[in-house]
């Protein structure tokens, strides 16, 4: 059962949403005008807010990555540049940009467009003062999946159901990180892990806070340009370690993941 909210906010209620948005960039050259393109779509088309600032994290890059970021959004005053002297992982990238970022809400989107930036527009829709997260869901009965491997296919909706089991809250998708962030929420979690894994970490951290995560129904496609960076067997190994410390937490403390 996906987690829905008690009462839906009036317009009255609702104040006009300051975004940022925050991109994970590693050797991404190959990609980055097509970025280019769709961040300069979102931000002329957003509806209900405004796009505060974009801030594009290269993390420790060995291409033309960052002389590029350089090249096509430096000049932009909405938009910041950082960078890492040294690959450190996702989620580590995601880190770098959220502290960087001067809005209440932050987003954090995948540099290669597997999930069409302009998607955000649904998940701001759904922004509301008592949810922490508000995650993309290509797994959602409302949800689609185009041209992914069914191999990799099968192994994300595997990790989803093992982690759907050990949270209390009861999503289809933990493993996205095309996602909206209160930021107070963010800066409160303990997040241990640095790459892909630290993106199922957040979600179980802000689920054992006992805050609200929502979904909303997304389109997930195959990369078109560039490469995966993701190297699959290590990443499963993680994810089996992190569901166990879950696992283990539940033991110790079933009151708190019960209530």
């Amino acid at each position: 059962m996906v987690t829905t909210l008690p009462e839906a906010q009036t317009e009255a209620e609702k104040s006009v949403v300051q975004l940022s948005i925050v991109v994970p960039c590693y050797n991404e050259e190959l990609g980055l005008i097509q970025l280019h393109q769709r961040l300069c779509l979102v931000r002329e088309n957003f509806v209900g807010g405004e796009i505060h600032e974009v801030v594009l994290v290269d993390d420790g890059s060995s291409d033309a990555t960052w002389n590029l970021l350089q090249q096509l959004f430096g000049h932009y005053s909405w938009v910041r540049l950082v960078r890492h002297p040294s690959n450190r992982g996702i989620t580590a990238a995601i880190r770098s940009g959220i502290e960087a970022s001067s809005s209440p809400w932050v987003a954090t989107i995948d540099a290669d467009c597997t999930y069409d930036p302009l998607q955000l527009q649904e998940l701001v829709s759904m922004i509301d003062e008592r949810v922490a997260m508000i995650t993309a869901s290509p797994y959602h009965p409302s949800g689609r999946v185009i041209g992914v491997p069914k191999w990799r296919l099968a192994l994300s909706k595997l990790a989803s159901a093992a982690y759907r089991l050990l949270l209390k809250q009861k999503l289809h998708t933990y493993t996205s990180c095309f996602r909206i962030y209160r930021k107070d929420v963010w800066s409160k979690l303990p997040i241990s892990h640095d790459g892909f894994v630290g993106v199922a970490e957040i979600a179980w951290q802000i689920d054992r806070m006992g805050e609200s995560i929502i979904e909303a129904p997304a389109i997930l496609t195959t990369r078109k340009l560039g490469f995966s960076k993701m190297r699959t067997l290590p990443v499963i190994r993680q994810h089996m370690v992190l569901m166990s410390r879950i696992f283990v937490s539940r033991i110790l403390s079933p009151k708190r993941h019960n209530s």
